[in-house]
């Protein structure tokens, strides 16, 4: 079974969720406040453009969160680990070996709308 439900039992690589990296770097925060060590891997861009979040496999066929991106990986990789970074450079703002082998959608999709939100309300401050 494949979407955001039953990709957490499916096997495979896992697929990547792709958001600027303000949003990104506020959801970290806030899934490591509300769950911990339940976060999984997250990739980054070089130029710190971007966030990559590790998600199970599947979640790609049912991913619909605005200004946000899922893709598949490629099969380059074994999990728990994922593909490279893309581009010459990037790394890992948190490495695959942690308690999770990839972030719960759900709860990614819960800790992005709250990351909206709270940049939103921070840039009508200025």
């Amino acid at each position: 079974m494949h979407g955001a439900r039953g990709a957490l039992s499916s096997p495979g690589l896992p697929d990547v969720v792709t958001v600027p990296a303000r949003q990104g770097l506020e959801a970290v925060d806030i899934l490591r406040r509300g769950t911990g060590d339940r976060v999984g891997p997250v990739l980054h861009d070089d130029d710190c453009d971007t966030l990559g979040f590790l998600v199970p496999a599947g979640t790609a066929d049912a991913w619909d969160v605005p200004g946000s991106t899922c893709t598949q990986t490629d099969g380059s990789a074994t999990a728990p680990a994922a593909p490279e970074p893309a581009g010459e450079g990037g790394g890992w703002l948190l490495p695959p070996g942690g308690a999770e082998p990839a972030t719960d959608p759900a709860v990614l999709r819960d800790a992005l709308g709250e990351a909206a939100r709270l940049l939103r309300a921070a840039d009508s401050c200025r």
